[in-house]
C-alpha cells in the first residue's frame, strides 16, 4: 500500500436524511463524487451516512449543494461523543413514535374506507346512507374524504418522488408517487363523473388502493426503521461502557464534571468499582484494574505510577489519581467506536452489483408499468380501469427498498457482533475477503506465543563465569527495544546484578546488537550476525543445535572479536493455540508459520502448535515479500501478527489480523484487530465472516427473486394464461415485506454464537 505523504487528506462524513430506496443513495453518490475536489464517495443507506476522500480545495459546501441539489439534505458529522450518539438515538426514537401515530391515524381511516369500498362486493351490510345506487353521491364523496389523510401523510412520497422525476432521478418515492397519483386522478374523474349523473362510475374508483398501498408502505418503513434501530445497539453499547461523570482535581479539590468536559493533562480521582472515564497514566497510588473489556485477559492487572490506564476498563479494590493523556474522540475506546462506525458504513463488493441494478432499476420499471398498461388497453383490449390496475400495481411491487438494504443491514448487524466481542472488522471488504481465505499466516512471538520470552540458558566460554557474562549482556541490551533484551533484563533484575554503562549501541535490525560495556566491545546476536563479523561458533555448534531443536531462540555474545558464550531464550506457547490452529485447519485451511527465528527453532514451536509449514529466517523487511511469494501462489491468505514488525506483510496480505490490543500500528495496518490476544479470535473472525456473507447471499436472493418474480405477475402474466391479477394493494403488501424480511433476515446475525469453537 503506497501512501501519497505529500497530501493525505482526513476523511469526511454527513448525515443524510429523505433517503428511501438503493437508487436514492446510488444518485446521492453519483451526485457527490462529479465534484472534481472528491475522490472517492460512499453512500450506505442503512447507516444514513456519506463518507468521501476529499482533494485539495475541498468545500464541504459544495458536497451539501450537490446533495441538495438531487433532492436529498445533508449535515456534516462532527466527532462523536457519547451524548450525540444519544441525541440521535433520541431523535431516530421521537421519528419512530411519530410514525406511530401516523399508522394509528391511517388505520382509522383506511379500514372504513375498505369497508365501504369493497363491503358491497362480498356482501357486507352498510348503512343505507352509503348505498352506492341510492346515494351514489355519498358513496362516493366519503370514500374521498377517508383518502385525503393518507394522501397528506404520505405528502413526503410526492414531494421526493415527483422533484427526482423531474430532475431525471427516479426513485422508489417516483414509483409510489406516480402510481397512487395515477388511482387517485383517476378516481377524481370518476367522482367528477358521478356528479354529472353517470352512476356506473361509482364501480371506477381507486381510492382504496391510494390509502391501502401508502398505509402498507408506512407499516414497512415503521417496522424497518424499528429493526434498524436495532443493528446499531453495538455502538450504543460500547459507548455505554464510559462514565457520564468523573471526578477531576481541580485547584487542589475533587470536582464531578462530565466526562466530556475532561481536558488532557486533569487529574482524574478513581475509587474502586468505578470505570475510567478516558486514557493516562498513573500518577498516585495502586490498584488492580479489570482489562477484560479490551484484552480479553480475565486477571486483573496490576497498575501503580507511571503505568497506563485505558478508557471503560474498571478498577478493582485500590484507589488512584491519574493524568489524562487522551480525551473525547482521541481515547482507546473511542477509536474502537470509530472503527465499528467506519465498518458499518462501509461497502462489500459484492454489493457492486445491487448498486449498478439498482441505478437503472426504477427508469426500467416505469418503462415496463407503462408498456403493459398500454398493451393490455391497445393490444388485449381491455379497459381503462384494468391497464390502470396493472400500471400501479407494477409501479408499487417493484420498489427496490429490499435491494438496497440486503447488504448494509448484514454488514451493521455482522461488524456490531464482532466489536461486542473484541474482533473489530473494519470494512465490508475485509469481511467479503475473510470469507474468501484458504490459507492462514501465523506470526510466531506474540501469536503463537505468549510474547513474554524468558532467559533459560546462559553457556559462558572461558574465564568469564556466568553472573559477569550475564551483566555484560544486560547492560549491553538496556538501550534495545527488542522482546528478547527485556528477558534478558528481567533475568539480570532477578539476581540483582547492577548494570554498567553502554556507550556506542547499535542495533541490527533481524541480527543482534553491537555496545561498547566499560572497556569491552560486545556483539550478541544470531549466526548470521556472527558469520558477518568473522567470529568463529565451532565451540558452540552443538549446543546451538540442541537449544533450536527445544524450541528456544539461541544467540551468540562475542567480547573483542572472540566468542565468550552462548545463551537461549523461549516463548511459552499459549494455551489456545494448538486448538486454534486445529480448528483453523478443520475449516479447509492451511496454515503456515512465517518467523525470523532459526529453522530448527521454528519447527520445534510449529511442531508444539501442530503446524506442518514452517517460513524462518525472514527478517522484518522480508516478511512482506514472503507474503507476495504466497499470493502469487494463487493462495488468498489472511497473515496474523502483532501488527509492529509485522505491519508491512499485514498491509500486503488480502486480509491484514491484528492480535493484541496494545499498538496504534496494528489499528492502522490490519483489516482485522482482535482485542483480546487468542488466536481462538482468528477462529471466531473467519466464522463470523462466513455467516455475515451467507447473510447478504441470502438477503440478495431473495431481493432479486422477489422482483424477478413479483414484477411479471404484476404485468398480468398470470392472467394472460387464465390465472389471477394481482391488486395494487396486495402489490404493496409484498413490498413492504419484502423489506421488512431482509431487515429481520440480518438481524439474525445478531444470535450467531462468539463461542470459542475449539472446546469440547
Amino acid at each position: 500500500m503506497v501512501v501519497d505523504e505529500e497530501i493525505v487528506m482526513e476523511k469526511k462524513e454527513y448525515k443524510l436524511s429523505g433517503m428511501t430506496c438503493a437508487s436514492c443513495a446510488m444518485t446521492v453518490e453519483m451526485a457527490v463524487k462529479d465534484l472534481e475536489t472528491v475522490e472517492d464517495v460512499n453512500v450506505n443507506l442503512a447507516t444514513e451516512r456519506l463518507s468521501l476522500v476529499p482533494k485539495e480545495g475541498f468545500d464541504s459546501q459544495q458536497v451539501l449543494d450537490a446533495v441538495a441539489e438531487a433532492g436529498y439534505q445533508a449535515e456534516e458529522k462532527g466527532k462523536d461523543r457519547p451524548s450525540d450518539v444519544n441525541e440521535e438515538a433520541a431523535i431516530k426514537a421521537q421519528e419512530l413514535r411519530k410514525k406511530k401515530q401516523e399508522l394509528l391515524i391511517l388505520l382509522l381511516t383506511t379500514l372504513p374506507l375498505l369497508y365501504i369500498s369493497m363491503g358491497s362486493m362480498v356482501g357486507l351490510p352498510l348503512p343505507s346512507f352509503l348505498d352506492h345506487m341510492a346515494h351514489p353521491l355519498v358513496f362516493v364523496l366519503s370514500q374521498l374524504v377517508l383518502t385525503l389523510p393518507a394522501v397528506w401523510i404520505g405528502r413526503g412520497f410526492y414531494q421526493r418522488g415527483f422533484r427526482n422525476l423531474i430532475k431525471k432521478h427516479p426513485n422508489m418515492d417516483s414509483l409510489i408517487a406516480v402510481g397512487t397519483s395515477a388511482a387517485f386522478f383517476y378516481s377524481l374523474y370518476s367522482v367528477s363523473q358521478v356528479f354529472l349523473g353517470h352512476h356506473p362510475f361509482v364501480h371506477q374508483l381507486y381510492f382504496e388502493s391510494v390509502a391501502v398501498i401508502i398505509t402498507l408502505i408506512l407499516l414497512g418503513k415503521y417496522l424497518e426503521s424499528s429493526a434498524k434501530g436495532r443493528t446499531s445497539q453495538a455502538i450504543q453499547s460500547l459507548l455505554e461502557l464510559v462514565p457520564s461523570q468523573a471526578t477531576v482535581i481541580r485547584y487542589g479539590e475533587a470536582v464531578t464534571i462530565d466526562t466530556e468536559d475532561i481536558r488532557v493533562g486533569d487529574i482524574i480521582r478513581i475509587k474502586p468499582g468505578e470505570r475510567m472515564p478516558v486514557d493516562g497514566l498513573v500518577t498516585d497510588g495502586q490498584t488492580f484494574v479489570d482489562e477484560s473489556m479490551m484484552t480479553g485477559e480475565s486477571v486483573p492487572i496490576e497498575k501503580k505510577v507511571g503505568d497506563i490506564i485505558t478508557s471503560a476498563t474498571i478498577n478493582q479494590n485500590g484507589s488512584i489519581d491519574y493524568q489524562a493523556t487522551r480525551v473525547g474522540s482521541d481515547t482507546t475506546l473511542a477509536q474502537i467506536v470509530r472503527l465499528v462506525e467506519e465498518a458499518q458504513g462501509s461497502k462489500a463488493p459484492i454489493a457492486a452489483l445491487a448498486d449498478k441494478i439498482s441505478l437503472y432499476f426504477v427508469p426500467i420499471v416505469l418503462s415496463l408499468a407503462t408498456l403493459s398498461a398500454l398493451g393490455w388497453y391497445f393490444l388485449a383490449g381491455e379497459s381503462l380501469s384494468f391497464s390502470l390496475s396493472i400500471f400501479i400495481a407494477v409501479l408499487v411491487i417493484a420498489c427496490p427498498c429490499a435491494l438496497g438494504l440486503a447488504t448494509p443491514t448484514a454488514i451493521m448487524v455482522g461488524t456490531g457482533k464482532g466489536a461486542e466481542n473484541g474482533i473489530l472488522i473494519k470494512s465490508g471488504q475485509a469481511l467479503e475477503a475473510a470469507y474468501q481465505l484458504d490459507t492462514i499466516v501465523l506470526d510466531k512471538t506474540g501469536t503463537i506465543t505468549v510474547g513474554k520470552p524468558s532467559l533459560t540458558d546462559l553457556l559462558p566460554l572461558g574465564d568469564l563465569n556466568r553472573p559477569d557474562l550475564l551483566r555484560l549482556i544486560a547492560s549491553a541490551e538496556q538501550h534495545s527495544e527488542h522482546p528478547l533484551a527485556q528477558a534478558i533484563l528481567e533475568a539480570a533484575e532477578k539476581e540483582g546484578l547492577d548494570l554498567l554503562p553502554v556507550s556506542q549501541f547499535e542495533a541490527m535490525v533481524g541480527r543482534g546488537l553491537s555496545a561498547q560495556v566499560e572497556d569491552k566491545q560486545l556483539l550478541i546476536g544470531n549466526e548470521r550476525l556472527m558469520k558477518e563479523k568473522n567470529i568463529d561458533r565451532s565451540a558452540f555448534q552443538e549446543q546451538l543445535l540442541e537449544l533450536s531443536q527445544e524450541g528456544k531462540t539461541a544467540m551468540f555474545v562475542a567480547i573483542d572479536g572472540q566468542l565468550a558464550g552462548i545463551l537461549a531464550v523461549a516463548d511459552e506457547m499459549k494455551s489456545s493455540s494448538l486448538k486454534a490452529v486445529q480448528e483453523l485447519q478443520s475449516m479447509g485451511l492451511e496454515v503456515i508459520m512465517l518467523t525470523g527465528d532459526r529453522e530448527e527453532t521454528a519447527k520445534a514451536i510449529a511442531q508444539k502448535a501442530g503446524i506442518p509449514k514452517v517460513i524462518a529466517g525472514v527478517l522484518p523487511d522480508g516478511k512482506a515479500t514472503a507474503i507476495k511469494d504466497l499470493q502469487e501462489a494463487d493462495k488468498k491468505l489472511a497473515m496474523v501478527g502483532d501488527g509492529i514488525n509485522d505491519a508491512p506483510a499485514l498491509v500486503q496480505a488480502d486480509v491484514g489480523i491484528a492480535i493484541g490490543s496494545g499498538a496504534d500500528v496494528a489499528i492502522e495496518s490490519a483489516d482485522v484487530v482482535l482485542m483480546h490476544s487468542d488466536l481462538q479470535d482468528v477462529v471466531k473472525a473467519i466464522k463470523l465472516s462466513q455467516a455475515t456473507i451467507r447473510n447478504i447471499k441470502e438477503n440478495l436472493f431473495w431481493a432479486f427473486a422477489y422482483n424477478t418474480l413479483g414484477i411479471p405477475i404484476a404485468m398480468g402474466l398470470l392472467h394472460l394464461f387464465g390465472g389471477p391479477l394481482l391488486n395494487p394493494m396486495l402489490a404493496g403488501l409484498a413490498m413492504s415485506l419484502s423489506s421488512v424480511s431482509v431487515v429481520v433476515n440480518a438481524l439474525r446475525l445478531g444470535r450467531f454464537k462468539m463461542k470459542k469453537y475449539t472446546e469440547e
